[in-house]
């Protein structure tokens, strides 16, 4: 491991997600990225309709708030001339251990608890249409949100989903079938082909999607650029040796 060959290496083989993150676009068109606009609403309640009909869509006064929190974070993705998937982020103090819920994060939706100068960035909500590029278009959209990341020089980027096929057992057996390829979920089995870490469930966070018991699935993606505006406390704490 690390060292160096110099004799042919074996061809690679691709997983999964490997070909979901090279393949090129399907159909005609190609995906753009954009930051929402207030027009493009009627088009964000549209896809809420369609991807999470067990939640009410955001209303025209919370898009705007959110806008005006986090302008940065608020995404479109663009095919052919129509808007085909929203991705919605802020910057939280995230605290695992916290019994938050994803109202209470959001600050009802409005995202009114956006920090900048906290550390996650945290996807709300990411919504693509359904079709034969959903895949290609959440791609870009998660594309987008990590490309920020590194540019705020935020520590990490989390998202959470629902758990679509639950129904009885525990949630977190549930996730880790899904996860071992036992259980179809799209919702999660998208995330782990982005590059996601499957980090846990949240129970309790979606307290309105009694489907799912109120549970979600926690993701993490992890900054491998992020610089530590401060040296770590040991490092703090140790001081320079002297020279004999």
């Amino acid at each position: 491991m690390g060292s160096i060959q110099t004799f042919p290496r074996k061809p690679h083989v691709a997983t999964l997600a490997d070909v979901w993150r090279a393949a090129a676009l399907q159909a005609s068109g190609s995906v753009e990225v954009r930051a929402l606009r207030l027009e493009d609403y009627a088009a964000l309640r549209a896809l809420h309709r369609q991807a999470e009909p067990w939640h009410e869509a955001p209303t025209l006064r919370q898009v705007e708030s959110r806008r005006q929190a986090f302008a940065a974070g608020q995404l479109v993705a663009v095919c052919d001339g129509r808007v085909a998937g929203v991705f919605s982020s802020l910057v939280v103090p995230w605290d695992p251990d916290a019994r938050a819920t994803r109202s209470s994060l959001t600050g009802d939706g409005y995202f009114t608890t956006h920090d900048a100068e906290s550390g996650t960035l945290y996807a709300a909500e990411m919504l693509v249409e359904a079709g034969e590029r959903n895949v290609a278009v959440a791609r870009a959209l998660f594309q987008a949100g990590r490309k920020l990341c590194r540019r705020m020089n935020l520590r990490r980027m989390t998202t959470t989903t629902r758990l679509e096929g639950f129904a009885d057992g525990t949630p977190e057996r549930y996730a880790m079938r899904v996860v071992w390829g036992d259980v179809a979920d799209a919702a999660i089995r998208l995330r782990l082909s982005l590059g996601f870490q499957f980090c846990g469930i949240l129970h309790g966070f979606i307290p309105e999607d009694t489907a799912s018991g109120g549970h979600a699935a926690l993701f993490a993606w992890l900054n491998p650029i992020y610089a530590p505006p401060h040296p770590p406390a040991f490092a703090q704490s140790e001081r320079p040796r002297k020279c004999a």
